[in-house]
């Protein structure tokens, strides 16, 4: 990687996609060919380079610095406290934390450990704690849906988009959380010394957002 250039994390999947039209939008994605394999793309003319990492791996490249910056669900960003700066709401991944369960099934009795399921345990935590209610937090990687259905929790905490997944596997929003969205995330050392062109193009999403 050129350091002279300013590299940016891309999440691949429906948050990249987005990502990238919004950064075409602005001029800034020409070098982006969507329907490459590469993983790298080099822009000469305006000395950007675009990564495409896994969606959990942005928020690393951008702590370690080989990405300067990096768009990622806030989801990630209440997970996880890393050192980067936050900088901007980028209006477009619009979902929501969500506790879920059977449909019918009354769950809240606080005098019982809530059993829970998982991919964001630190956010279920914190979000219980201000309940006061107790929890057992079962932490999943994937397929949480599925936890509840098989006895394994009481409830799952996760992301909602449509709902859609949730209504297939018999499941309901028992309460919503907060909302996520996409953020536009930077390392510190970078936005020292590379602030100029990091605000201007800030200020360019800003128009497009």
């Amino acid at each position: 990687m050129n350091p002279t250039y300013l590299t940016i994390a891309l999440p691949k999947g429906r948050l990249g996609d987005e990502a990238i039209q919004r950064f075409k939008a602005i001029g800034y994605g020409d070098a982006i060919d969507s329907d490459s394999r590469k993983l790298v793309f080099v822009d000469e003319v305006k000395k950007l380079t675009f990564m495409l990492v896994k969606p959990s791996d942005v928020i690393t490249y951008v702590e370690k610095g080989v990405a300067d910056l990096g768009i990622i669900g806030s989801d990630s960003l209440l997970e996880d406290e890393r050192n980067l700066y936050e900088l901007l709401p980028l209006g477009f991944g619009y979902c929501y934390f969500a506790v879920a369960g059977k449909k019918g099934e009354i769950i809240y009795q606080r005098d019982d450990v809530l059993k829970i399921a998982t991919k964001y345990p630190n956010v279920t935590k914190a979000y219980f704690k201000q309940k006061n209610q107790a929890i057992e937090v079962i932490k999943l990687n994937g397929s949480v849906e599925l936890a509840p259905l098989v006895g394994l929790s009481d409830v799952i905490v996760d992301i909602v988009e449509t709902g859609k997944t949730l209504i297939a596997n018999g499941l309901d929003v028992i309460e919503k959380m907060m909302d996520v969205s996409a953020r536009l995330i930077s390392n510190p050392v970078s936005y020292r010394f590379k602030n100029e062109i990091i605000t201007d193009l800030m200020d360019q999403l800003k128009k497009v957002g």
